[in-house]
């Protein structure tokens, strides 16, 4: 450690912490990926019932939302139809919001185990340059 005190520049700190604080632990925690994917599943399914109550209630078609039928089943610009459309907003919603999670949570972990590798190879060759 004494090496490292005479590299530091004047105003640095003393020491060097070897342990990330745990703001910075927040930022390289996993996520949830079922809690994820609820809830992006529930604001899916939420925004889809809400513009389907929105045109059944107001009939004038400023969105043609009957083109949902083609990518959820049932779907119709009804009651039941908002219904069935938040049940499929919430399925599909849920998916994406899984994998999402898991694509981030596999990048993650696979850029953290690339930087681990390379400072401790950096380690490594400092040490075999002492003998």
């Amino acid at each position: 450690m004494n090496e490292m005190k005479e590299i530091l520049l004047a105003g640095e700190p003393e020491s060097i912490e070897p342990v990330l604080p745990k703001a910075a632990m927040l930022l390289f925690a996993p996520l949830d990926k079922r809690a994820f994917g609820t809830a992006i599943g529930t604001v899916l399914a939420l925004a889809i019932f809400l513009i389907t109550s929105i045109q059944v209630l107001d009939p004038a078609p400023a969105i043609n939302l009957a083109l949902f039928a083609q990518y959820f089943p049932g779907y119709t610009v009804t009651w039941t139809g908002a219904l069935i459309g938040a049940l499929w907003g919430f399925a599909v919603g849920f998916c994406g919001g899984w994998f999402t999670a898991f694509v981030r949570n596999l990048v993650l972990a696979v850029s953290l185990f690339l930087l681990r590798s390379k400072a401790e190879l950096a380690e490594s060759r400092d040490f075999l340059d002492h003998i």
